[in-house]
Formats: structure tokens, sequence, C-alpha cells
């Protein structure tokens, strides 16, 4: 079976309609020459040296009285290297992390300021390695100039020398402001395509293709395309953006104190308030694809959002592990199919705990042994334990009476003659797994 993935990169498939004889706003031009060999209906290729800073020129190529909302104002516009195969699209983000970890320190695109002209407030964003953003005037000149780290043989599958370097696409977003003076407002997108090569690697490849074309008959030179002195980055669709939503919930808190002493033995509630019940957070199959991207961001998987836009609950959870391992990588793709599939990790302690008063637990008839009578009826909550601190005991304890921690000022445990033994990281770490307790309150 093929597996069916949306594209999200610039393809002949999701360009936008009707823009033929279309008078773009924006023109970008890298100043750059295409290759020779290229043919006539395929897309341009221009080949860049790493790390050499090469201009784009950003042009204003409106009509009169056309867009006269950012006439004598700012746009800004965000730009990237991104790949150009799909296949490498899938599992971009473990790209570039594999990348970030081979080249700790490293940038893939960077800004050579000192060269460029015309852009105001200049941004890299540390954790987005292959974009830089900046503002600018478009009734002044401007022009930016890009220097690519990255070459792309570093993202061949199979290094044996020799083999040819995947592509990369240069893409350019522009926006305007909205009513909030925020540059969210999208205006104009462009990008080409691009092989980045070592140091003078690229102007010997232009050379090699020039002199592979001037061998060709006059018929063959006849399907490919001239050399042009610069690139024209080409319409395409915008970068899809994530936004993150936060659901930390507002916690409300009571100004009462209690402390908590635990005595381990058994007993049956007196009353107990209900406990705050922990909604698991599984991905439905009727989950909308809105829904479905929701909760990739709730479960820290906002990296691969784009990868399924357009995919609902059940399409998420119709896939094999194989299937997420290849588009997520091994680390991400083995956490989101477990975290699809709902499976939880067994606690490193649990213990059973049900709340009671002094009054309730004498009278209680005793067997010898000291428990409680066989006909008495005693209702224990679960409490699972990770980190096996009193911080987290002193939670766990909060959400299953339905009470604030601040209310909790101590924990103790009954000891040897009735004493109450302050309960610490080290003695929640020495406790038997499953063992019981009944609590009781005392007013602090």
């Amino acid at each position: 079976d093929v597996l069916a993935l949306p594209i999200f990169k610039q393809e002949e498939s999701n360009l936008p309609p009707d823009t033929d004889n279309k008078i773009l706003p924006f023109q970008y031009v890298l100043c750059a020459a295409t290759s020779p060999a290229v043919k006539l209906h395929d897309e341009t290729l221009t080949y860049l040296n790493q790390g050499q800073s090469y201009e784009i020129r950003m042009l204003d190529n409106r009509k009169i009285g056309e867009l006269p909302e950012i006439t004598g104002k700012m746009v800004k516009s965000i730009i990237r290297v991104v790949f150009h195969d799909r296949r490498l699209q899938y599992t971009e983000h473990q790209q570039l992390e594999g990348w970030r970890w081979n080249r700790p320190g490293d940038r893939i695109l960077d800004l050579d300021i000192p060269m460029s002209v015309g852009i105001i407030d200049p941004r890299a964003n540390p954790t987005q390695l292959n974009t830089v953003e900046f503002l600018w005037d478009p009734s002044k000149r401007t022009s930016v100039f890009i220097q690519v780290h990255c070459i792309s043989t570093e993202f061949t599958m199979r290094k044996h020398g020799g083999e040819k370097g995947v592509p990369f696409r240069i893409q350019i977003d522009t926006f305007k402001e909205n009513e909030n003076e925020e540059y969210t407002e999208h205006l104009h997108s462009a990008s080409c395509q691009v092989k980045v090569f070592k140091p003078k690697g690229a102007d010997r490849k232009q050379k090699t293709d020039r002199e592979k074309m001037e061998k060709r008959a006059p018929q063959e030179k006849e399907k490919y395309q001239p050399s042009y002195e610069t690139t024209i980055l080409t319409e395409c669709c915008p970068w899809p953006e994530v936004t993150y939503v936060s659901n930390s919930p507002s916690p409300g808190f009571n100004s009462t104190h209690n402390s908590f002493p635990v005595a381990e033995g058994n007993g049956s509630p007196n009353h107990q308030p209900e406990p705050v019940v922990q909604v698991a957070d599984n991905l439905l199959p009727t989950a909308t694809p809105q829904d479905a991207q929701q909760w990739l961001l709730r479960n820290r998987f906002s990296p691969f959002c784009r990868l399924f836009t357009n995919f609902s609950g059940g399409d998420l959870l119709k896939l094999t592990r194989e299937d997420v391992i290849q588009i997520c990588g091994p680390a991400d793709g083995i956490r989101l199919f477990n975290a699809l599939k709902g499976r939880v990790v067994r606690p490193r302690l649990t213990i059973y705990v049900c709340q009671e008063s002094q009054q309730a637990r004498e009278q209680q008839p005793k067997h010898e042994n000291g428990d409680a009578a066989a006909n008495a009826f005693f209702v224990y909550h679960a409490i699972y334990l990770e980190e096996l601190t009193s911080a987290e005991l002193t939670e766990k304890i909060a959400q299953l009476f339905n009470i604030s921690p601040r209310q909790i000022n101590q924990i103790f445990k009954q000891g040897p003659t009735g004493i109450h033994v302050l309960v610490s990281d080290e003695m929640i770490q020495n406790f038997q797994d499953e063992v019981c307790f009944v609590l009781d309150t005392m007013k602090g």
C-alpha cells in the first residue's frame, strides 16, 4: 500500500492558480547564475558555494494604487532553506536535528548584515537554524545577503563518495501588519531550487555543465534552458505556520491549611470528597484534523504538525509502527506510536490510600493480628508515583481529594508506639510497592 501524505512545500502541484500574466506585488532575484543543464520545461537549478554571501534583491512590483495600505510602511520577510525532495520533507525535523548534532553552534542559514542594504531588525531564531527574518520598506532599495552553511551531500542517504547532493529550496514569505501591528497578513511567497557545494564547488559544477552542453548537438541544445545570470524566485504557496496553544489550567487555592498523618493498615472511609479525575489524553478516531493538530501540540509533537496537517484522528490511528518511524524518525516515531496507541508506562511505585476519621477506626472491631474485621468494607484509591519524592506525594494526595497542595503542610507516617515520623524522600523510596495506608487529618 502507498501511504498518502500531504505536500507542504513548493512543487508544481501546489502553485497558486491563475498565475499566468499576473503581475505580482514583489519580486525576489537571487544574484547567482542558473545551470545550463536544465531542460526547457523544468524548474531552474542554481548552484551555491557553502558559506559564500549571495545577494537577493527585494523588488517592489506594485502598480500605482496597488496595496496602498503598505505605502510608507514596513513589511516583514522570512527566508528559509528547506528540502526540495518529498522524501526528505517528511523527516525534515530529524534531518535538521541530526545536522545540529553534527555541527554544534552552526546555523544552516545566516544573514550577512554588513553587506545587506535596507533591512531593519534582522533576526535569526536560535531554535530555527534554517530561518532568518527582517523588516524592509518596499519603496526603498533593499538587498539582503544570505549565507548557506550546509551542503547538499550532507543529507544523502548513502555516502560512498561521488554521490549526488540533494536539492534545497530557498523560500521567501512576505507579510504586512494586521490591526494589532503584528506581521501576520500574507502578501507574497516565492522560491527557487538550489544545490549547495563546498567552497568553489559550485563554480566547478557550473563550468562542467557548460562544457557538457557545448559538446551536445544543436538539436539537443534546443531542449535545454540557457544559463541566466540571475535566478528569479517563482511564486509559491506560503510556508505553513504552526500555532502553539497553551493548555495550562488556572488553579484556585484555598487559605485553609491541614497536615496529613499517614497510618499504615486497613480502614473504612467516613466521608471522602470526589477525587480529581485524570482524563487520559487519547486521540479518538472521530477527531477532526483540527482536533488532531491540537492533540499533537499537547503531546509535544509540534515539529510534525505540518506533516499531519490534513490527517484526522482516524488517519493517524491507522498508521503502522513502521509508517510512523519512517515519517518521524526512530526516536520520535516510537514515542508518537506509543502515544497514538495509548500505551501506559508502569509507575515506579504504587500505594493505596483511604481516608477515615479516628472515631470511625476506634469503632471497628479488630482481629488479633490488628486488622479490621473481615466483614468491614474499605474503599482505597491508588496513587502512582514516578519521582518518589514527598513533594510528588503531596501533589497526588491533593489531586485525589480535590484540594490545593498548599493546604497540606506536612505528611507524617505513624510509627512505633504511635509516634509521628515525617515522610521524607528517602522514606518514600523505601516504601514497599502496593502498600496500604489510612489517611487522617490534623489541624496545622
